[in-house]
C-alpha cells in the first residue's frame, strides 16, 4: 500500500471581493501519496492554482480567507506560522510558478537566487552553495554562464529551468508545478516536461502538476484529480480517467479535444 505524503482536508478558500466573499475552492479532500505524480486538471477559474498556493499558504491573508487542514508528513500546514511554514518552502515542498518571469527577481542574478534557497535551508559554506548552483544548472540543461545573468536576459523556456533549479535545490519531497509550461512554445515544452520526468525519476519526489492540459497529463501522471466549480468532482488512475471517465464534467473534457 502506497504511503501518503499530503492529506487534504475540507480545504475552503474564500477570496474577498467588494460584494463580499467568493468561494473558490468549496470544501475539497485530496491525498497524495509518495513517488508519484498527481495531476490536478480543469479549466481555468476552477480553483487548481488556488489549491496549490493553499499548501504553502502564498495567498494574501488580506483577502484571503482559508481553512480546513493540510498535512504534510503528519504535520497540518495551515496550523504553522511564518516562520513555521518559511522552514517548510523551499525546503521539503518546492514550488514552480507558471510565470518564471514574475517569481523571478528581476534584480537579482539568476545564480545568487538559486544560491539564496541554499543559504536559508542548508548548513552549506559561500564555496559549496556556489558549486552545488553550478552543479544544479548543469542538471537542468543550463550553461554555467547563466551563473551570472540576469532573468530578463534568458529566453522563456532557460528562466522556468532555474525555477525548476530553485525548486530542487534541497531535494524536496514534494514539487508544486502550477503550469509549468504554459508560456511556452510546444518544442519547449516538450522539453520542459521531459526534465521533470528526469529529476522526478532521479529523485523519487511526488509532483502536484496543476494544468488544463490532457496531452501533459497523459503523458506524466499516475493519477489524476479534476476540479470543477471549486470542488473536485472525479479522481481516478490516469488510465482509468482516459478510458472510463465518469463525471458528465470529465467527459466533456475530453470531448473538447476531440
Amino acid at each position: 500500500m502506497k504511503e501518503k505524503l499530503l492529506e487534504i482536508k475540507d480545504l475552503q478558500v474564500d477570496f474577498k471581493t467588494p460584494n463580499g466573499y467568493f468561494s473558490a475552492v468549496r470544501g475539497i479532500n485530496l491525498d497524495v501519496y509518495k513517488n508519484e505524480v498527481f495531476a490536478l486538471v480543469g479549466e481555468s477559474g476552477s480553483g487548481k492554482s488556488a489549491t496549490a498556493l493553499s499548501i504553502i499558504n502564498l495567498h494574501n491573508s488580506n483577502y484571503t480567507r482559508i481553512s480546513g487542514r493540510i498535512f504534510y508528513a503528519g504535520q497540518n500546514l495551515l496550523s504553522l506560522g511564518e516562520e513555521g511554514l518559511n522552514k517548510v518552502r523551499g525546503s521539503r515542498i518546492g514550488m514552480i510558478f507558471q510565470d518564471s518571469l514574475l517569481a523571478l527577481n528581476p534584480m537579482m542574478r539568476v545564480g545568487v537566487q538559486i544560491e539564496e534557497v541554499l543559504f536559508y535551508h542548508s548548513s552549506m559554506n559561500k564555496a559549496e552553495r556556489k558549486a552545488e548552483t553550478l552543479r544544479l544548472l548543469e542538471g537542468v540543461g543550463i550553461s554555467s554562464r547563466v551563473y551570472a545573468l540576469l532573468p530578463h536576459e534568458l529566453s522563456g523556456g532557460m528562466r522556468q529551468r532555474v525555477m525548476i533549479a530553485i525548486a530542487v535545490a534541497c531535494k524536496p519531497q514534494l514539487i508544486i508545478a502550477d503550469e509549468p509550461t504554459t508560456a511556452l512554445d510546444v518544442t519547449i515544452q516538450a522539453t520542459i516536461l521531459e526534465l521533470l520526468c528526469k529529476l522526478q525519476s532521479e529523485t523519487k519526489a511526488s509532483i502536484i502538476l496543476i494544468t488544463h492540459d490532457l496531452g501533459v497529463v497523459a503523458e506524466m501522471a499516475d493519477r489524476v484529480g479534476v476540479m470543477y466549480n471549486g470542488e473536485i468532482v472525479e479522481v481516478a488512475n490516469v488510465h482509468e480517467l482516459f478510458e472510463w471517465p465518469k463525471h458528465p464534467y470529465t467527459k466533456s473534457l475530453f470531448g473538447a479535444i476531440l
